[in-house]
């Protein structure tokens, strides 16, 4: 139910979704003569698509999730490598019989390159299905897998978890299927907005990891005053930005985790 619930309001809450809402309900309003409500929802609807799309308040709430978890300088054995779904599009892939990667797609090919610079590192690929409805395209990690040894990286190495539906379940699900030897150093690959979360994740799973962000959006500190020069790219930073923080708050006041915003520390 939890997983239903939180689709279902993870696309309500959108800024973008919001804007469109009220700018319908806005015209709906007139049409049914209530004047002054429906000038009000047009109104609002059009500054919220202002200030969201032209202004840095997206890629700003961006860059926050986003500064949170510097490089990592990666020192001894990697004993193990995990790379969370997200980087490929399921639908269109069943679609087209052939693997289509999305504006995450720098989880894969940061993954490989790890892959190659520690060559006795696993490689384990977390996420599933997470669909509202069941179909039968084949999971985030089955095509993960599929790109990764199409170039180059031997089956061998990789292992796929393909049970998990979110992040939370990246973590439990993970932790429950492959225990790391204590020690063992361990590097968690996603995208940068993303590891706030998948940090609080997975150590509220009791996994030791060392956070290697990627696929950032924002150029820096720049971005905090920056205009945007499209309403596109703006709502796009923005929707973004909602889906972490909303996450963020969600999980830790349901108990899934154990810190609001992580920080950059080992876990106690």
């Amino acid at each position: 139910m939890f997983f239903l619930i939180s689709k279902v309001a993870g696309y309500l809450v959108l800024p973008s979704n919001i804007i469109g809402l009220l700018g319908i309900s806005g015209i709906f309003a007139l049409i049914l003569g209530f004047r002054r409500t429906g000038l009000s929802f047009l109104v609002m609807s059009v500054a919220l698509l202002a200030i969201l799309g032209w202004s840095p308040a997206g890629p700003a709430a961006l860059l926050l999730l986003e500064n949170r978890f510097p490089q990592p300088s990666i020192t001894g054995p990697v004993a193990g490598i995990i790379m969370l779904g997200g980087a490929v599009d399921t639908h269109i892939t069943a679609g087209h019989h052939s693997p289509a990667l999305n504006e995450a797609a720098e989880r894969l090919t940061a993954t490989a390159e790890l892959a190659r610079l520690h060559p006795d590192a696993r490689v384990l690929l977390s996420g599933g299905a997470n669909h509202l409805v069941h179909d039968n395209s084949p999971t985030e990690s089955q095509i993960a897998k599929d790109v990764l040894v199409s170039i180059g990286l031997p089956e061998t190495r990789i292992s796929i978890e393909e049970l998990s539906r979110n992040t939370c379940e990246n973590g439990s699900e993970t932790a429950a299927a492959f225990q790391a030897e204590p020690g063992e150093q361990w590097l968690l690959v996603t995208s940068a907005s993303h590891m706030p979360r998948a940090v609080a994740c997975f150590r509220a799973a009791g996994m030791n990891i060392t956070p290697y962000p990627v696929d950032y959006r924002t150029r820096g500190s720049a971005d905090w005053l920056r205009p945007v020069s499209t309403i596109a790219t703006g709502l796009a930073a923005s929707d973004l930005a909602m889906h972490e923080w909303l996450g963020l708050f969600v999980y830790r006041v349901l108990g899934l985790t154990e810190e609001l915003f992580p920080s950059p520390r080992n876990p106690v």
